[in-house]
């Protein structure tokens, strides 16, 4: 693995006193991005974080070998991205894991080359964070890229079939879902975790590679006792499955496959025996 390391840090702007960063205490936030082949959906991933109100966070873009030029933009050295090349794809839960592992900060956000947040994203994230205790991860609330005026998901909803869908998802952007409320998992493409609940629950699972780990992950921290928020005024545009394509077979054999092992994983005790005729019929 190779690596270089940018100018990390910025002083927090007088107007963004919600909530005070400082990347060497325990109260501050890492903001991670996994790039493969993203093409020019990387940069404009990363200029919208560029453009974020809350100043002074830690980012990590984590290259997954890729060989498109998605990566010109960030090796000419006019950012404050620190860069992770890995030689080849170990897949999105492995990159995510190993970013994790070097943020030491207390809150890790993770975003996709794909997810383009709005200014205060990160802002109100850390407001919810901030005035929810409560809670231990946070989902936002995504807008479809090709069409702005519908929902491309508000958290994840996990069914007890196994099957797992994006609350909202085709429903009117304006004047729906905009409530705040307690949901099963957030879509890991626009998050908020706290990172020490994540390296207590063992982090995304590798072995799913990509697709559901979230769903995953979510599973395993709600079974230890925490809980997920949908902040509605934390907002991004989405693509969705724009480097793997979303009826690739790609994306259908890791979707589907990840799907089943999530359902027995994670389904607790009797009721894995009792749901699992439903989850074959459901899957089939």
């Amino acid at each position: 693995m190779i690596s270089f390391h940018a100018d990390l840090y910025q002083q927090s702007h007088a107007n963004s006193s919600d909530y005070m960063f400082n990347a060497h205490k325990t109260d501050s936030i890492c903001v991670v991005v996994i790039n493969y082949n993203s093409g020019k959906l990387l940069e404009r991933c990363l200029r919208s974080l560029e453009a974020q109100t809350c100043r002074g966070f830690h980012a990590i873009v984590v290259d997954n070998g890729s060989t498109d030029e998605s990566m010109n933009w960030l090796e000419t050295g006019e950012n404050r991205f620190r860069v992770i090349f890995n030689r080849h794809n170990i897949g999105f839960a492995a990159a995510n894991n190993l970013a994790i592992r070097e943020a030491e900060t207390e809150w890790v956000a993770l975003l996709n080359p794909d997810a383009f947040p709005e200014p205060e994203w990160l802002l109100n994230l850390m407001r919810a964070a901030r005035n929810r205790p409560d809670y231990s991860f946070f989902a936002s609330k995504l807008i479809s890229a090709d069409t702005p005026r519908v929902l491309d998901g508000a958290g994840d909803t996990y069914h007890v079939s196994g099957l797992v869908w994006r609350r909202g998802h085709g429903n009117t952007a304006q004047g729906e879902m905009d409530a705040p409320r307690e949901v099963f998992a957030p879509c890991a493409a626009a998050a908020l975790y706290r990172r020490s609940v994540v390296i207590d629950a063992g982090g995304f699972d590798e072995d799913f590679f990509c697709y559901v780990e979230d769903v995953d992950l979510g599973f395993r921290l709600r079974l230890a006792g925490h809980r997920c928020l949908y902040v509605p005024q934390a907002v991004a545009t989405h693509v969705g499955s724009a480097t793997t394509g979303n009826k690739s077979d790609f994306c259908v054999y890791h979707g589907h496959r990840n799907l089943v092992w999530a359902f027995v994983k994670d389904m607790p005790g009797i009721l894995f025996w009792l749901l699992l005729p439903l989850h074959v019929c459901s899957i089939c």
